[in-house]
């Protein structure tokens, strides 16, 4: 049986002011994967995430969820859209001021029918999932760096998307807390079948969680492989790719 694709992206060019920094993307990600956007410092990873999930619009090509047009859609087909698909930002997102129930229950109260009540108890249950049962009435500044990430993580899924975007998860974090948060996505990948799309340079998560990928390349300003994590690595013949793999590049895009 043919696995969904449910993010197709043809001959995509992405930049700022009308110059391209990357052209010519064109990936497929298929429903339940962990698919890896990686490359070193300057590459773009960040700035596609951020065309993918409509903070920024695409100089050319086509972004399509489900077979239908993200960047051709009309105002109120894109906000459709995009309530397929939650995102955990790099800095998590969190506002300080609110508890994380709180934040986790406002997209919630926002998007859904549910009253106060009703969108409390579904933020609790949110938590939960992510390991912070207990923690509701906790402040961001209350908490640790990596329950910062996994709150971010909860709210990302309270309108209970098909796919999540996450951008560098593991920045800031410590290797157990990093590796611990890796657990997670595999956990949630599979009791929800949860897809993912993972901005990353780790390589230890790369390898971990990411079950397909691209390579993005700063100098060619396009992708120059694409395969599982494992795969690059084992037959790639491309120096540049086997750098990356063998010896990490760090640095954010």
């Amino acid at each position: 049986m043919t696995v969904a694709e449910q993010i197709t992206v043809q001959d995509l060019a992405i930049g700022y002011e009308g110059r391209p920094i990357l052209e010519h993307l064109t990936f497929n990600v298929k429903a339940g994967d962990i698919f890896i956007v990686m490359g070193g410092s300057g590459s773009g990873k960040s700035t596609l995430l951020r065309n993918l999930v409509g903070l920024s619009e695409p100089i050319g090509g086509d972004i399509r969820y489900d077979g239908e047009s993200f960047t051709d859609a009309h105002p109120e087909q894109r906000l459709e859209l995009a309530r397929r698909f939650g995102v955990l930002f790099q800095s998590s997102a969190l506002w300080s001021s609110m508890t994380l129930a709180e934040n986790v229950a406002l997209p919630i109260e926002e998007f859904t029918d549910l009253g106060a009540r009703q969108a409390r108890e579904l933020a609790k249950l949110k938590l939960a999932l992510v390991g912070l049962r207990g923690f509701e009435d906790f402040y961001p500044s209350q908490i640790s760096g990596g329950m910062q990430k996994r709150a971010g993580l909860a709210r990302a899924m309270a309108l209970d998307p098909a796919i999540l975007f996450l951008d560098e998860p593991s920045s800031g974090l410590d290797p157990v807390t990093a590796r611990r948060l890796d657990e997670l996505i595999l956990e949630l990948q599979a009791s929800l079948g949860i897809t993912f799309v993972v901005v990353t340079h780790e390589l230890a998560s790369i390898f971990t969680i990411g079950t397909d990928s691209i390579f993005l390349d700063a100098e060619s300003g396009t992708a120059i492989a694409h395969g599982s994590p494992r795969e690059l690595l084992d037959k790639s013949t491309d120096a540049r790719v086997q750098r990356f793999l063998t010896r990490g590049a760090g640095g954010d895009s």
